[in-house]
């Protein structure tokens, strides 16, 4: 039916362009954007899942960034280990030109000059910082522990080391004095001053109830008759140094694959919030196309229309 009142088909028409035209403006700002979500109604659950993976990166390149100071810590306080092993490699040697029975008096105190100043430096060493943070524990003879989340939501943790450089037991030894007896097993035995506790050759970390002994002060000072004392002492030393550093290497190497660990992770949360989130620019262009094609065919089917009823004028003029 020809009616003047309703024109369907120019309705029609009008209905479909706005639905092209809507659709192509959603395709210009996808492509615009880069974005194959623009607002939360193109896709809501994903847009809710890729909020979830953004910040899911985040925390995991914080926690990578964190890692990395941790190394930076360790790799200090190995520098500092470094130096502690060069200084004790000296007194031991200044302990063994003390034990040379050619020396006099006055040449086993110059030894001495020097050996208490290397001391100065072992303690020192013990009160070194990393931005702040001491990177040694001198209240604790086997120091202590931190520790280190090594996955983005804090679930895994690994341990570091706050070694006790410049505390209990052999430090202390040298600088305030020993008491040095012997066991059936494990070897000299050294009770520090003041201490009811004393430390194997064996074990030099761990300490082990100590008779009561008679207290042979040396006052850390290096003489011909505390010389052979001296020398077991600064071996301890080497020792304890020695298996300081090898718990930081190890806890330096866990570190370091836990690093390399959180960088897969943070690179595939990047791709998969990517696959959610950006849009493919090929099918969004061959779409963008189809949807301006739409458009100008609607535009001029809605031209055609609106003509449809001219026929009408010409029946009402007979």
């Amino acid at each position: 039916m020809i009616s003047i009142n309703v024109n369907s088909a120019a309705s029609g028409a009008g209905l479909n362009l706005g639905k092209s035209n809507d659709a192509l403006q959603k395709s210009l700002a996808r492509l615009s954007s880069g974005r194959r979500i623009v607002t939360s109604s193109d896709d809501a659950g994903g847009l809710a899942v890729s909020m979830k993976m953004a910040a899911a990166q985040k925390r995991t390149e914080a926690t990578a960034l964190n890692l990395a100071n941790v190394q930076s810590y360790l790799q200090t306080q190995d520098g500092a280990f470094t130096v502690a092993d060069k200084v004790l490699s000296r007194m031991s040697e200044l302990t063994t030109l003390a034990r040379d029975v050619t020396k006099n008096a006055g040449d086993v105190e110059n030894y001495d000059k020097e050996f208490q100043n290397l001391q100065a430096q072992l303690t020192s060493l013990g009160s070194e910082k990393f931005n702040g943070v001491s990177l040694f524990d001198t209240s604790l003879i086997i120091g202590s522990t931190f520790n280190v989340p090594t996955s983005e939501d804090g679930s895994q943790i690994t341990t570091a080391t706050k070694a006790s450089m410049g505390g209990d037991p052999w430090v202390s030894m040298m600088i305030n004095g020993f008491d040095i007896d012997t066991l059936t097993a494990g070897g000299p035995y050294y009770i520090p001053a003041g201490s009811t506790a004393g430390y194997t050759m064996a074990d030099p970390l761990t300490p082990v109830a100590a008779t009561a002994d008679t207290f042979v002060s040396t006052s850390g000072t290096l003489t011909y008759d505390n010389s052979d004392e001296f020398v077991s002492v600064v071996q301890m030393a080497l020792q304890n140094v020695a298996d300081m550093r090898a718990q930081n290497g190890a806890e330096s190497s866990r570190i370091g694959f836990a690093q390399d660990l959180l960088k897969i992770n943070a690179i595939n949360l990047e791709a998969a919030n990517s696959r959610i989130m950006d849009v493919d620019v090929a099918s969004e262009s061959t779409q963008l196309a189809r949807f301006q094609i739409l458009q100008q065919a609607g535009t001029a089917m809605l031209a055609q229309a609106n003509t449809s009823q001219q026929s009408l004028v010409k029946l009402l003029q007979g």
